[in-house]
């Protein structure tokens, strides 16, 4: 009997554990070791910010539906990993053993590398956990009692833009309901070379239609900004030319501030000689495996992806969820061929999708593949991602309780995205 250890229970840990049960049925024991003992829906944290979602809607305890599939949960944070012992540590001091690992632990959020950046003795907001976007909730509600200038992007670094843009399109379409959107000047901050790069160096005409939007909705925007430094009421970034060079100094004032900040790998796997490049994300190989540790597989945000291209202020490239979906179902069959003595052929398919709300529509984008030249390169407007989103949202919590390996990004999302080509042709 082979014992499977996964440690992270998010978009990618959760769909791991139960194809890996699907795949190996019974004879094989199976643990997820999470930091918490809850599911959480990343993609809808932007709505929890401002208040269309509650905790409650989003959230999914982990240990009755794992215990249905005859799954194991530890919810308990990963201290330390010792691969050459095939074992990791856990915080309450006790070793867990393993045959074969997967890491889908997702980032550490690198706050730290802006000072006066984030929730926590910072002076900004976050949404990049359901924590932090409850608290951006509470923020925000204390904003709406005395509106002001508000700040929102990404810090250098950052690799996942599209929660930014969602969430400055939200808060606009929210202040508007509140008729307070006069009051509340908005300026989008970000490492981007341009307005709609998103880390993937465009995406069909993502720049002038994300432009359009942010002109239409009278969003200023600063580009190429180095964020240095946040005070508790200004935020001071350096533009760069095209050539990397200081080109003007910002300090745009704000009231309320929302900035995504680059992330890295978590400490335990960070720290691990040669499994990690030199941000902690876990390098591996075309089927999902370590390059150094046979045995380690890894998918998601936590893996090493080189950048798409160059930029004045470094970006990183995202990992959307229908790369992770693929990510998994590859990593799955690889163990399976692993343990039944076969060698590794599944690989995954390094394509880019995403629906993007903007609270009273939305936006899609496909790049296939991610990194150019692309067969499929193409970004589209309409009501209908608004509604497709919040669907995409109750199938994957469902999907969570009822421990379906159905892929959803390749059934739905796809189809859905078909039907619009076709429609558009």
């Amino acid at each position: 009997m082979a014992h499977i250890v996964v440690v992270g229970a998010g978009i990618g840990g959760m769909p791991a554990a139960y194809e890996l049960r699907a795949r190996l049925g019974g004879r094989h024991r199976i643990t997820v070791v999470n930091a918490t003992d809850y599911f959480q829906f990343v993609p809808s944290n932007p709505w929890v910010a401002v208040g269309w979602r509650k905790r409650e809607d989003i959230v999914v305890a982990l240990r009755p539906y794992l215990e249905k599939k005859g799954i194991d949960l530890v919810a308990q944070r990963v201290t330390t990993l010792e691969p050459e012992r095939n074992r990791l540590q856990l915080a309450d001091g006790n070793w867990l053993e393993y045959d074969h690992l997967v890491l889908t632990t997702g980032p550490r959020l690198a706050f730290e590398e802006v000072p006066g950046a984030g929730p926590a003795g910072g002076f900004t907001q976050s949404i990049c956990t359901v924590d932090h976007a409850e608290q951006t909730h509470a923020a925000y509600e204390a904003f709406l009692t005395d509106p002001g200038a508000v700040v929102v992007g990404a810090m250098p670094g950052a690799s996942c833009f599209g929660p930014a843009y969602e969430f400055a399109f939200i808060l606009d379409a929210d202040l508007r309901k509140r008729k307070l959107r006069h009051k509340v000047p908005i300026t989008f901050v970000t490492s981007e070379p341009y307005i709609g790069h998103l880390g993937l160096g465009g995406v069909g005409d993502s720049k002038s239609m994300l432009e359009s939007e942010f002109r239409h909705r009278d969003i200023k925007w600063v580009t190429n900004a180095r964020t240095t430094r946040v005070a508790a009421d200004k935020l001071f970034a350096t533009e760069l030319d095209t050539l990397g060079n200081p080109l003007r100094e910002h300090e745009v004032p704000f009231r309320f501030a929302m900035m995504l900040p680059a992330f890295k790998g978590v400490d335990a796997v960070a720290a691990v000689e040669g499994l990690c490049n030199p941000r902690g994300f876990v390098l591996i190989d075309e089927h999902q495996r370590s390059k150094k540790y046979g045995n380690i597989y890894s998918a998601g945000v936590c893996v090493a992806i080189p950048p798409v291209e160059a930029t004045p202020v470094p970006t990183g490239a995202p990992k959307t969820g229908y790369m992770i979906e693929t990510m998994v179902s590859a990593l799955v069959e690889n163990i399976a061929a692993d343990i039944e003595g076969r060698a590794a052929t599944a690989k995954a398919t390094w394509n880019a999708i995403c629906l993007a709300d903007m609270g009273d529509t939305g936006a899609a984008f496909v790049a296939l593949p991610q990194i150019p030249p692309r067969n499929v390169n193409w970004f589209k407007k309409g009501k209908w991602v608004h509604m497709a989103k919040i669907a995409f949202e109750k199938y994957f919590l469902h999907k969570m309780k009822s421990g379906s390996t159905e892929p959803v990004y390749e059934k739905y999302v796809l189809k859905a995205l078909g039907i619009l080509r076709l429609e558009n042709d």
